[in-house]
C-alpha cells in the first residue's frame, strides 16, 4: 500500500527543498578564506609584537648565522622595502585598500569550485590587512624583521603579511594561467569539432 505522506521511491517530493549541489562548495569556500586570513593575521599581528617587545630597532639577531637573522626595522612603504618617499605611508595605505576592493571583485566572480584561486585571494587579502593594521595604527610603518642574505647581498627585509601577498600572488597568477590554459584548449576543441 503506498506511503500516504510521500513517494515510497526515495525520490524528493516536489514541494521539498533539496539540498543545493553548491552548498558543500560554499561551505569550503568559506572555510577556505576565513581560516587563512585569521591565521596568517593572528601570526603577523604576534611576530610583530614579539619583536617589538624583544629588539630595539636596528638591532640585529643572528638566527642560522649570517643568512637568516631577525633585524628590527619600520617601512613606511610596500613590501620588501618599497618606498617613494615622505608620503608612502599615506600612499601605500590607499594603494592597499584599492587592492582589497579589487581582490573582493575578483573574489565574487570566483566560483566555489575553484579553491587555489580562492586560497590566494585569501592570503593575499590576509597580508594586505596585516600591513594596513600597521599603517594606520604606526607612524613609524610596517614593523619588517625577516631577513636573509649572504654578507652585503641581502634580500629586502620583510614579514609575515610579505610572505602571504607573494605566496597568495604567485598562486594568483598561476590560476589566471590555468585558466587561460583551459579555454584555449575548449577553443581548439570547439574548432576542430565544427565542420568546414
Amino acid at each position: 500500500m503506498p506511503e500516504a505522506s510521500g513517494r515510497g521511491d526515495g525520490a524528493t517530493p516536489e514541494h521539498e527543498s533539496p539540498a543545493l549541489p553548491g552548498n558543500g562548495d560554499r561551505a569550503a569556500r568559506l572555510w577556505l578564506t576565513l581560516v587563512p586570513i585569521v591565521v596568517v593575521l593572528a601570526l603577523d599581528i604576534a611576530t610583530k609584537a614579539w619583536v617589538m617587545n624583544t629588539f630595539e630597532l636596528y638591532e640585529r639577531t643572528p638566527v642560522i648565522g649570517d643568512f637568516f637573522r631577525f633585524t628590527y626595522t619600520h617601512n613606511r612603504g610596500a613590501a620588501f622595502g618599497l618606498d617613494i618617499g615622505e608620503h608612502s605611508r599615506i600612499f601605500f595605505l590607499i594603494l592597499s585598500l584599492i587592492a582589497l576592493g579589487v581582490l573582493g571583485v575578483i573574489y565574487r566572480g570566483t566560483p566555489s569550485s575553484d579553491r587555489p584561486r580562492v586560497f590566494a585571494i585569501a592570503l593575499i587579502s590576509a597580508g594586505a590587512l596585516g600591513n594596513i593594521w600597521d599603517r594606520i595604527r604606526l607612524e613609524a610603518g610596517v614593523v619588517d624583521f625577516l631577513d636573509f642574505g649572504i654578507g652585503t647581498h641581502r634580500f629586502p627585509i620583510f614579514n609575515i603579511a610579505d610572505s602571504a601577498v607573494t605566496v597568495g600572488a604567485v598562486l594568483l597568477l598561476i590560476s589566471f594561467w590555468l585558466e587561460g590554459r583551459r579555454e584555449r584548449e575548449l577553443a581548439a576543441a570547439a574548432a576542430e569539432a565544427t565542420p568546414e
